[in-house]
């Protein structure tokens, strides 16, 4: 499956956000008591399940085997409650492909079923990736990386903006302004977070710190706390300074300086520096961009006034 960047950004929102959240949440994976009393989903045909693939293309690449088995069994004793929704297949005429709910077709054979229901829609390849991020965001034992990728994929992919995605996703936007701000980390600090050995909170924490693998590693070791870990974090890092034009004498950013930066970086999801003249009311506000889309951003917020 080939995707043409250009082409998804122009498409800009396509069939539309919304729209593409409805699909996902008609085919919401069931797994849990409460979900299996409601009423099925009105679904559009029931297929054999050897005529049904997984998206080649779809993001998601680690299936928890112990949820797994827990969703085959009770799909083994109640059936497939939740259609899946497919496509046709562009690969094999006549059969079809996930768009989402592969989880449920996983599950499914596992509990050796010969068929199952399945909602059909008419798909191009660019919005079979962006549901599929989309279901990937929406799991339940999402690591916050995997989180903030989705986040990036569909802003930067699609075109979407913090507001929108907050407003389809039911998140508000400070969440995904935090879990974007995850990805400024080293690779090995991403590592221990999708692998549970750092939370979330712990990563924020060293963010912003001079050393963030050297802290991660030693948080790690000694099992420190959130608390802990922001007060390691504060105390190691190296005093912030900036030059005027009319001194050559540096100074410490105070607090408030700070705090004001940290506020923008986490509303805007990218690092902010603040550098005030001393004795005057100037200054300069920097914004650290990574890529282009990251600068086309900070223009459509600019322009909007916020």
């Amino acid at each position: 499956m080939t995707q043409n960047t250009g082409n998804m950004k122009k498409r800009g929102l396509g069939r539309g956000l919304s729209s593409l959240m409805a699909d996902v949440n008609q085919g919401t994976d069931v797994s849990d008591a409460n979900a299996l009393s409601d009423a099925p989903k009105k679904l559009d045909m029931i297929v054999p399940i050897e005529r049904v693939a997984p998206n080649p293309e779809q993001p998601r690449r680690r299936f928890d085997e112990d949820k797994l088995k827990e969703l085959s069994d009770s799909i083994a004793e109640k059936g497939v409650i939740q259609p899946l929704i497919v496509r046709a297949n562009p690969r094999r005429a006549g059969d079809y492909e996930i768009v989402a709910g592969e989880r449920r077709w996983r599950a499914s054979q596992m509990a050796k079923l010969h068929e199952v229901p399945v909602i059909l829609r008419e798909y191009n390849d660019t919005e079979v990736l962006e549901i599929a991020i989309i279901e990937n965001i929406q799991r339940a034992d999402l690591n916050s990386i995997e989180e903030a990728v989705g986040y990036a994929q569909l802003m930067e992919k699609f075109g979407h903006t913090q507001e929108q995605l907050s407003s389809a996703l039911g998140k508000s936007r400070s969440h995904i302004a935090n879990m974007m701000r995850l990805l400024q980390l080293p690779t090995d600090v991403q590592g221990l977070l999708e692998r549970g050995d750092l939370t979330a909170g712990h990563a924020r924490a060293l963010i912003t710190s001079a050393n963030p693998s050297e802290l991660a590693r030693d948080v790690v070791k000694r099992g420190l706390s959130v608390r802990d870990t922001e007060k390691l974090a504060k105390k190691s890092k190296e005093p912030l300074v900036l030059k005027t034009k009319t001194s050559r004498n540096s100074i410490e950013k105070d607090a408030d300086t700070r705090a004001l930066e940290a506020d923008l970086s986490s509303s805007i999801g990218m690092p902010v520096d603040i550098q005030h003249q001393s004795g005057s009311e100037k200054g300069r506000l920097s914004i650290e961009y990574a890529t282009l889309d990251d600068l086309d951003a900070i223009c459509q917020i600019l322009s909007r006034g916020v």
